[in-house]
């Protein structure tokens, strides 16, 4: 069993950054695929950002590549994700998630696949 906690998100400027954290207890994150999705008001839960299991392989969605990245540290059992240039558009609710071993490409922007999940963190950019 894994559970996460995220924390960062806040209200920032279009044009500004935010650093999300994703803490992780109960097991190590060594192993797990973590992906970052994002829900805003109405809309379906989105893929943002992954990092597999070995932490070799990274992908984004198209609207955030080139200015979100996301790593981890697995001593510290954490996976961040920094956002930078952002946007109104980018304003919603963030979860982490997690699953173990290797999945596809694919199969990481599918949140349906994930086992674990954070309650989530507000992010709000204003124009």
């Amino acid at each position: 069993q894994v559970q996460l906690v995220e924390s960062g998100g806040g209200l920032v400027q279009a044009g500004g950054s935010l650093r999300l954290s994703c803490a992780g207890s109960g097991r190590t994150f060594s192993g797990y695929t973590m992906g970052w999705f994002r829900q805003a008001p109405g809309k379906e839960r989105e893929f943002v950002a992954s990092n597999s299991w070995s932490g070799a392989d990274t992908y984004y969605a198209d609207s955030v590549k080139g200015r979100f990245t996301i790593s981890r540290d697995d001593a510290l059992n954490t996976v961040y994700l920094q956002m930078n240039s952002l946007k109104p558009e980018d304003t919603a609710v963030y979860y982490c998630a997690a699953i173990f071993g290797v999945i596809s490409e694919a199969t990481m922007r599918v949140p349906l696949k994930y086992d674990y999940w954070g309650q989530g963190t507000q992010v709000t950019v204003s124009s």
